[in-house]
């Protein structure tokens, strides 16, 4: 099972699109109000999906961050004073008639980080330090700035219950966040760091793609019937979500290559351009009642673009930023 799991991982440049083409056909064949008890379950995987990235991330790692300071700043600079308002233009611009839709990109931006920054770090042998750092970072400064952004880009267009927003980010964020580090501490205390790191860390990824692919599927079954019954609608979705993608990675790429060198700049690319959709889709489906699965199916849709363009990005790296040190040397 634990195999299988991991396989998944892995491989979710092709799970994602398979589980997002299930929830489509699954919303088309069942019963509509069937399908909208679904949402129910977005909760439980949304946690399934936060607390075990928690459980592996090292909270502790916030004291090396302070060593390179000019990165994390640039990084968070970025996330919170570029791609918020870069999505919310274009959202305006694409989506003038739709504020749902528009929400939808201005939350695919607001969370920066995953634990998909650290794995595609990994990938082009970047600087896993600063992404673990970036990872921390991110996710909570975007957990906290969310209603703020959300109330005063978007309050005048969509129904903004604010405190429903930080309620539902304390339930799928900040608990789960506390969870896993006491999770972590008691692990570690039992069964030692070398036993946690070989054997009880590399589990819980797996356990964390559980969360992400029910997520998708819930978030594409809710709007099945809408996009079949409105094909074009995927069309006027994925061209704004390509914009912001390419002048993301672009942006990162050239802050990078001027800034940093090439370790730093890789973490900084996937730092910026990766973003915790299934936090955003979770806040989508449960803070905006019916018209928020709107929002959720443009947050669903950025999975595909995200993760097949994370995935064509390594393979660039070595062009883009010369070879890592050992291949260099050798």
């Amino acid at each position: 099972m634990w195999k299988f799991l991991v396989q998944i991982n892995k491989n979710l440049i092709v799970a994602i699109p398979v589980m997002m083409v299930c929830g489509f056909v699954f919303g088309l064949a069942v019963d509509a109000g069937f399908v909208k008890q679904l949402k129910s379950l977005i909760m439980p995987f949304t946690f399934l999906m936060v607390y075990p990235m928690m459980v592996t991330l090292n909270i502790k790692h916030l004291k090396d961050g302070i060593k390179n300071v000019k990165l994390q700043v640039t990084t968070q600079v970025i996330n919170f004073a570029v791609v918020p308002f870069l999505a919310y233009g274009l959202g305006l611009f694409f989506f003038r008639d739709q504020p749902y839709m528009a929400l939808g990109l201005l939350l695919a931006s607001l969370l920066p980080t995953s634990g998909m920054t650290i794995s595609w770090t990994g990938f082009a042998k970047g600087n896993m330090g600063a992404a673990i750092n970036m990872t921390v970072i991110g996710l909570t400064l975007g957990s906290l700035a969310t209603p703020f952004y959300v109330q005063g880009l978007m309050g005048a267009k969509v129904d903004v219950d604010i405190y429903l927003v930080v309620k539902q980010i304390v339930l799928i964020v900040f608990i789960p966040m506390l969870l896993g580090y006491l999770t972590r501490t008691s692990l570690v205390k039992k069964h030692g760091m070398p036993k946690f790191k070989k054997d009880i860390a590399p589990r819980f990824p797996a356990m964390s793609t559980i969360g992400v692919l029910g997520i998708v599927f819930v978030a594409l079954a809710l709007k099945a019937k809408t996009i079949a019954g409105n094909p074009e609608i995927l069309g006027s979705i994925l061209v704004p979500l390509l914009i912001i993608y390419f002048i993301n990675f672009a942006l990162g790429t050239v802050v990078g290559k001027l800034f940093f060198k090439r370790g730093d700049a890789i973490a900084l690319v996937y730092g910026t351009v990766m973003r915790n959709l299934s936090i955003a889709l979770a806040i989508a489906i449960n803070a905006f009642g019916e018209e928020g699965a709107n929002a959720a199916l443009v947050i669903a849709i950025s999975y595909i673009i995200q993760v097949q363009s994370a995935a064509w990005y390594v393979k660039f790296t070595t062009k883009i930023f010369g070879p890592p040190p050992e291949e260099a040397a050798a």
